[in-house]
């Protein structure tokens, strides 16, 4: 493994500290630039205090409903508080990732960086040598353009997330992951909640029947869903704000507290000067190989900035193969095997191909299926909403999707990820013991019924 290399990384987020503590432990010298706060977006307005919010909204969702079994109780949420709570966490994993750079001996400056010719890169009014670069910048919110955009009423999602009072009403314009989040959150401390999606469906990126099911949970929730839905302006009336859009191919208005915009979020690259040294870019994003390496030598592009798939944990995983290239390590980074959560009601978890994707690419599959309401983990923890799916090749049994609607998605994930990453099969998972009463049994159950064999459902 070469030693002593020297390695320069632009952006403190998730793949940018993860990279940088990565390279530090295979022998670089690493410098790590972040203008704004390490960490990033999922650190500091994503992620973690979206989680933190929900966190305390579930909490008080299921008290005051007199969802917990036997538990009568008042409840009252306390705004403030909860986002005193919030930034608590925030400060102590913010304080975490700190201490691991000291640790492993990466120089953090907080500057503006950028690549130069001839592998310098500039940070601040210092120019460094690098034997490569890191370009880990993130992505921005998408803004969108409609009469009354900046309007004070309308807000992103970093506003959303430390706004002085909960609102008594809100409106979410898209129904993608941020949106669904901030719906279930503001729907949970007892806002009335309407989502407006352009398209036909919320969560269009999840397996149909996933999406499907969310919204029915939702609507049945209290939350007003409009898909196909185009917004044509927000004005601002005296005690609230009223959305114009076409449903139906009719106009309609509805009025809230505020508008949050949550239309997804684009590739952070402006201001880096990356047409000087013609790295190629698509659709605004910078273009990479499978090692991540740009078309401009010595440079590497990791995380939203490369617009390959916006999760923290793909970011983390896209570094450290960076990071195993730069250093001639063998490279272990699939881009197939990249899980995807939403901290919904219930909560949303897949991995791999969707059906459709299944059959687009003309494969001949079997689904598996287990409905919660026969698990009895589920049925204690929520009532046994949501069910599992797995996409197998007909032929070999390997796991081609996974599909998690319910309690406790978010956790099990990994297991199917783990077994996919390691080409197994449904049998794999069918012949593995799993406890007894926990949710991930549905797991087993629904790769039973690959087979048509579940041992508790029809």
């Amino acid at each position: 493994m070469s030693m002593g290399k020297r390695i320069a990384v632009i952006g403190g987020g998730p793949g940018g500290y993860a990279a940088a503590i990565k390279a530090a432990q295979a022998g670089a010298q690493v410098t790590l630039a972040e203008c704004g706060e390490i960490g990033g977006t999922c650190l500091n307005v994503g992620c973690i205090p979206t989680k933190a919010l929900l966190h305390t909204g579930e909490f008080y969702h299921r008290i005051k409903s007199g969802s917990v079994a036997g538990v009568k109780a008042v409840a009252a949420i306390n705004w403030l508080d909860t986002q005193r709570h919030k930034e608590k966490i925030v400060g102590r994993l913010k304080d975490g990732v700190h201490a691991l750079l000291r640790h492993n001996g990466v120089r953090v400056l907080k500057e503006k960086a950028f690549p130069l010719p001839g592998g310098k890169v500039g940070i601040g009014s210092e120019e460094i040598e690098a034997d490569a670069v890191i370009l880990a910048t993130g992505s921005v919110g998408t803004k969108l353009n409609f009469p009354g955009a900046e309007l004070p009423g309308v807000i992103d999602s970093d506003a959303a997330l430390s706004l002085k009072e909960a609102p008594k009403s809100i409106i979410i314009v898209g129904g993608g992951v941020i949106g669904v989040e901030f719906a279930t959150l503001f729907n949970w401390i007892g806002a009335q909640v309407t989502i407006l999606e352009m398209l036909p469906d919320i969560l269009p990126m999840f397996d149909a029947e996933i999406s499907s099911c969310l919204c029915e949970k939702l609507q049945a929730d209290g939350v007003r869903i409009y898909t196909s839905a185009e917004l044509t302006g927000v004005s601002q009336e005296p005690m609230c704000m009223t959305a114009g859009f076409n449903h139906g191919g009719t106009a309609h208005s509805v009025s809230a507290d505020y508008v949050l915009t949550a239309v997804g979020r684009r590739p952070n690259t402006a201001d880096l000067g990356l047409e000087k040294l013609d790295v190629k870019m698509v659709k605004g994003a910078i273009a990479t190989d499978e090692f991540f390496r740009t078309n401009s030598p010595g440079i590497y592009a990791i995380g939203d900035c490369n617009g390959m798939n916006m999760l923290a944990h793909a970011a983390m995983a896209q570094g450290g193969a960076a990071v195993e290239h730069i250093m001639s390590a063998p490279v272990r980074y699939n881009p197939k095997i990249v899980p995807a959560c939403v901290y919904s009601s219930p909560e949303i978890a897949a991995v791999g191909m969707t059906e459709k994707q299944v059959i687009a690419a003309g494969i001949d599959y079997s689904t598996g299926f287990f409905n919660l309401g026969n698990n009895g983990k589920s049925l204690i923890d929520d009532a046994g909403g949501g069910f599992v799916k797995i996409i197998a090749d007909k032929r070999l049994g390997e796991i081609l999707g996974v599909h998690i609607i319910g309690s406790r998605a978010t956790e099990m994930i990994c297991a199917a990820a783990l077994c996919m990453n390691m080409e197994g099969t449904v049998e794999d998972i069918y012949n593995t013991i799993h406890a007894h009463p926990t949710v991930s049994e549905a797991i087993g159950e629904a790769a039973m019924s690959v087979f048509g064999k579940p041992l508790h459902g029809i």
